[in-house]
């Protein structure tokens, strides 16, 4: 064995971990209340993150703002890619100090989150594929560092406000929140976010990534403005992996306001997709003592995570109503700027 290989050894032998790669370009985004860098020698793969984070509010907390990594690589295309219609389910795995999203062999994200670092792997042909390809791995990148260095609280739902408050939209896949979340930005409240908030548990100020809105077709039987149809309408249609398919419509094209700053949580809403027996009242109080078993069920990844208890504990405290469907959604972005005012 030697160690002093001849000089015609090539590349792999030289660097087989692959650790010195050729021709990155960096692109900086602040994201959630962090400073983002991406680096990669891929165009194609920073056209990605350009159309996730380009445009964006650049919002931030009081605390300095924490600088982050993501390395992002792009391996050949594969002789035969897969021929199913999606890519396999992400499987998480950790150890190490490294949390690790894997898709199959060849797409891939590595995180270590106490070095504010993470590699997104993926092949040329998921190119194809650019919505999971965003979605679950380079969002997800994004969503776990910022999770952990900001130390906030992830939730499933949505939120929008006014005036730098905000009421916090939850409920079941289905019920309604991104149809809700659509007529409260036309009806003129600020939009933060439609799937995944973020909460800061001291401040209670939350955060999200407002780019793109995800509604079925039918949510358009609401919408009159024949030049928000249009937008919706000839935007993108992307497949949920419950095989549900919605219109992905970019917010940032100027149709309402995105939130210019985080919002402070005022309440907390569990949309219903069941109708109100008045009408005229769609908002109802959840009884105090079904508020925690409520909020655990709705978030099961949340209910585990460093900053629960404090969160749990203010929503306890404030109280959280039940907002069920009335005859348009107008009617129930009218209950939550009441609650708003309240």
């Amino acid at each position: 064995m030697t160690l002093n290989p001849p000089r015609a050894v090539p590349d792999a032998a030289a660097d087989p971990f692959g650790e010195r790669p050729r021709g990155r370009v960096s692109l900086c985004r602040q994201i959630m209340g962090g400073s983002f860098r991406f680096e990669s020698a891929s165009a194609a793969l920073l056209d990605l993150v350009e159309a996730a984070y380009a445009g964006l509010p650049p919002h931030r907390f009081a605390m300095s703002v924490p600088e982050f990594h993501v390395e992002l690589r792009l391996l050949p295309r594969r002789a035969s890619p897969p021929a199913a219609a999606e890519p396999p389910p992400v499987r998480m795995q950790s150890g190490a100090g490294l949390l690790c999203g894997v898709m199959d062999a060849s797409n891939y994200v590595v995180l270590a989150p106490e070095q504010r670092r993470a590699l997104v792997v993926a092949a040329a042909d998921m190119l194809d594929r650019p919505y999971y390809l965003r979605y679950e791995l380079i969002e997800f990148a994004v969503f776990t560092l910022a999770t952990r260095g900001l130390g906030l609280v992830p939730l499933h739902g949505a939120c929008v406000g006014r005036e730098g408050r905000g009421i916090l939209l939850l409920g079941a896949s289905g019920a309604g929140k991104s149809t809700l979340a659509l007529h409260s930005l036309l009806q003129g409240l600020d939009f933060l976010a439609e799937d995944a908030v973020f909460v800061q548990p001291e401040s209670l100020l939350a955060t999200g990534v407002a780019n793109y809105l995800h509604v079925q077709a039918d949510a358009l039987r609401f919408v009159d403005d024949g030049e928000i149809r249009r937008w919706i309408d000839t935007a993108p249609v992307i497949r949920r992996r419950s095989g549900v398919e919605k219109f992905e419509a970019d917010l940032r094209q100027g149709h309402g306001r995105l939130a210019p700053a985080p919002l402070q949580l005022a309440g907390v809403v569990f949309v219903s997709g069941r109708a109100a027996d008045d009408p005229g009242a769609l908002l109802a109080a959840v009884p105090a003592d079904e508020v925690a078993a409520r909020l655990r069920a709705d978030q099961p990844y949340a209910s585990g995570q460093p900053g629960w208890h404090a969160f749990q504990q203010w929503v306890a405290q404030t109280g959280a109503h039940e907002l069920r469907r009335g005859r348009h959604p107008r009617d129930a972005v009218a209950a939550l700027c009441r609650l708003l005012d309240g």
